[in-house]
């Protein structure tokens, strides 16, 4: 009789290891509470990437999911908030790095109740606050104005 043996498949990359070696389609968006002001984050030091700067959220888009179902996900998770109302505003082609990462990211604005707002993920966050689109903290993420940029010219 021959014996069977069953294993475990080694879990999936993160998006970010991917990135190295494929594109990769990430969600940004660009939490705002329709009345002028938007929600950034500050990275934690065990960030991804550029710990200590404010940036936007962001997350990859898992097999079979919507863009708008991916942004609702990532916004429950980084932020405990419901999406109130989802918009893209397009779409950006992202290379990084050295070596090259390489992100298509689909840029949304998601509207938010500011009382609902509170870290979820403190691992990767360690601060938020809500900014006018003028006057925003410092350090920014090396992604922040291009995203921003979208957003000022679809939302005005």
């Amino acid at each position: 009789m021959t014996r069977t043996t069953c294993t475990t498949p080694a879990p999936a990359e993160r998006p970010g290891d991917r990135a190295l070696t494929a594109p990769t389609v990430s969600c940004v968006f660009v939490c705002h509470d329709g009345a002028g002001r938007i929600l950034l984050a500050r990275r934690g030091a065990a960030a991804r990437d550029e710990p200590g700067t404010w940036d936007t959220g962001a997350g990859a888009l898992e097999h079979g999911e919507s863009f708008e179902a991916a942004v609702a996900r990532e916004v429950r998770e980084e932020y405990t908030a419901e999406a109130l109302t989802v918009e893209t505003l397009g779409v950006r082609n992202i290379l990084r790095g050295d070596p090259v990462s390489h992100w298509v990211a689909v840029v949304c604005a998601v509207e938010v109740d500011p009382a609902r707002v509170a870290i979820g993920e403190p691992h990767k966050f360690d601060a938020l606050g809500w900014f006018a689109p003028d006057d925003l903290p410092t350090p920014c993420h090396s992604q922040l104005a291009a995203t921003l940029d979208l957003f000022r010219a679809l939302r005005g």
